[in-house]
């Protein structure tokens, strides 16, 4: 069975990409960079490793630097949504606020 390709979207709540806004603040360029590669292999239908995280949202583990973590949820079969990001050190936090946000869009959309 061949992956399916996605679409992967940000979420925006209130204004603001929690996501977009972690990323840019990432001072670890190698770090970015290693985010960027494996939002590109989601967009292809390959996740690696992932696990869900409770409420339809999804952390994706990605072993480099402290442990970043990207949490996302997904809309059907074919959409993305970036909801936030953090590491290993935060995660129980980052999964609290991944979890409000996704809340948060089904509740509005």
């Amino acid at each position: 069975m061949l992956p399916r390709e996605r679409e992967v979207r940000h979420c925006v709540d209130d204004g603001r990409d929690a996501f977009g806004d972690w990323l840019d603040a990432l001072k670890d360029v190698s770090g970015r960079a290693a985010i960027l590669k494996r939002i590109d292999r989601i967009e292809e239908g390959d996740f690696g490793d992932h696990r869900h995280v409770g409420i339809g949202v999804w952390e994706l583990r990605i072993h480099f630097g402290p442990g970043y973590r990207v949490y996302y949820g997904e809309e059907g079969p074919k959409v993305i949504l970036l909801l936030c990001g953090g590491n290993k050190a935060k995660q129980r936090r980052d999964v609290a606020k991944a979890q409000r946000l996704w809340v948060n869009h089904r509740r509005l959309h």
